[in-house]
């Protein structure tokens, strides 16, 4: 079969895989791997933020109802009969799941057997949709009771609030799921129109990692994936215009725990345009992210030390075409003492600079993390994707690690680690006395 096949190899990783060009424009990549089980998924470039969009040439955008690009992943999996694709995958031995972020859809699945039948039945009900008004109404039910239960999870209420504290206007503010009065808004065809949308072969990419033949991959993936499956034209997402400071410096709320969660966010504003340029920031950031609130930081040791906060204390560092923020979580009886204690011990670093020995640590662990994410099948199509969508070559990743300097970070934490850009979220029990 004649295919334009580009092979990406890492001499320093000792890795490669293989990108495939189907004649619809679908991107399919291979990456070959002796393990035990095979993963695979089919995404598209389509998450929670998505809810204004109209294709190129068209007059008016369309307004979509917040949680719609979930909804369609619960519903995608509902074939016209009346069957369900989860099943078909069990029958195979296989583990199926699926997945919505803020800026993407994933569909999965890991077998160790039965990959061939697996493969079929992830390109069939992934381009195979079907809805009707019957079927719409009983997921709105399904999917409220979910709302519920995620509006019932403290540690989720404590990261949305320091989103809705960070953002004023920028749908990351919301619910991935949307609220129960969204999606009781959400009909068939506003399905099959973001599904005409962002389903098409241009905003989509397989992924297969395992102990495959990547010609017989793609030889497969193309036999399925039918002349019908076409170029869309070009999406335009229309964002609204987020301001630079931070929306609230506090959000709080009250639920039944036992210990206050909190969550500290920091607002990133300089999100790079290329992609190049942005996956280096990414870098930089998550560098500065460890460096200051990992376990291994002075900061994380003396709040520790001091009881102020449990063992379980997490940071990260995420970044997308139109946000960017790191997030602090954990418990603490004192929140507002940490938030004080975060913000001096972040000042202080900013006129000091970071430590060139603490520095290189830091990278060497960094890196030697990126690389150890390559003994997963899982971790390993995860992350092509987001580097896919996000316009990165991922062998180019560590590469970035590798050119960072001490100047470089600390200099950035300078400029973009401002103190008016902080804020904090906490969930407070019930019994919480104001001060």
């Amino acid at each position: 079969m004649k295919n334009d096949r580009i092979l990406h190899e890492s001499l320093l990783l000792q890795e490669k895989y293989y990108e495939y060009t189907h004649k619809s424009g679908l991107k399919v990549y291979v990456f070959p791997k002796k393990m035990t089980n095979t993963y695979a998924l089919f995404a598209t470039k389509y998450g929670s933020i998505d809810n204004s969009f109209r294709l190129e040439g068209d007059d008016k955008y369309t307004e979509v109802p917040q949680g719609i690009a979930h909804f369609l992943e619960h519903k995608m999996f509902t074939a016209p009969d009346g069957s369900d694709a989860f099943d078909r995958f069990a029958l195979y031995g296989a583990d199926a799941n699926a997945y919505t972020s803020y800026d993407k859809t994933v569909y999965l699945f890991s077998c160790s057997e039965n990959f061939e039948h697996c493969f079929d039945e992830l390109i069939e009900f992934v381009t195979h949709p079907y809805f009707t008004r019957e079927t719409v109404e009983k997921e709105q039910g399904i999917i409220a009771q979910e709302i519920r239960m995620t509006d019932d999870l403290p540690s989720l209420r404590s990261y949305y609030g320091m989103l809705r504290g960070l953002y004023s206007v920028h749908h990351i503010r919301n619910n991935i799921c949307g609220t129960v009065e969204s999606i009781s808004r959400i009909t068939p065809e506003l399905l099959y129109r973001s599904n005409e949308v962002f389903y098409s072969a241009s905003n989509m990419a397989i992924v297969v990692c395992g102990d495959v033949d990547p010609e017989k991959i793609y030889a497969q993936g193309c036999a399925n994936i039918g002349d019908g499956f076409g170029v869309c034209r070009a999406i335009e997402r229309q964002r609204p215009a987020e301001p630079t400071e931070i929306c609230s410096r506090r959000v709080q709320c009250k639920m039944q725990v036992a210990k206050p969660l909190f969550t500290i966010g920091i607002k990133d504003n300089n999100i790079p345009v290329k992609s190049a340029d942005r996956a280096r920031r990414d870098a930089i950031m998550s560098m500065i992210n460890d460096l200051l609130f990992s376990q291994t930081s002075r900061l994380y040791n003396s709040l520790y030390e001091e009881g102020l906060i449990s063992p379980d204390m997490t940071s990260s560092y995420t970044i997308s075409e139109s946000f960017a923020f790191h997030s602090v979580s954990g418990e603490s009886y004192c929140p507002e003492t940490v938030f004080d204690r975060v913000r001096e011990y972040v000042e202080d670093i900013r006129r000091r600079g970071f430590e060139k020995e603490d520095f290189e640590r830091c990278r060497k662990v960094f890196y030697s993390s990126f690389v150890r994410e390559f003994d997963s099948t899982d971790d390993i199509a995860n992350n092509l994707i987001s580097f896919v969508f996000d316009g990165i070559e991922m062998f180019d990743y560590a590469d970035i690690i590798a050119s960072l300097t001490c100047e470089e970070v600390t200099e950035t934490l300078r400029s973009d680690m401002k103190d008016e850009l902080f804020t904090l979220s906490v969930v407070y029990p019930f019994d919480h006395k104001e001060d």
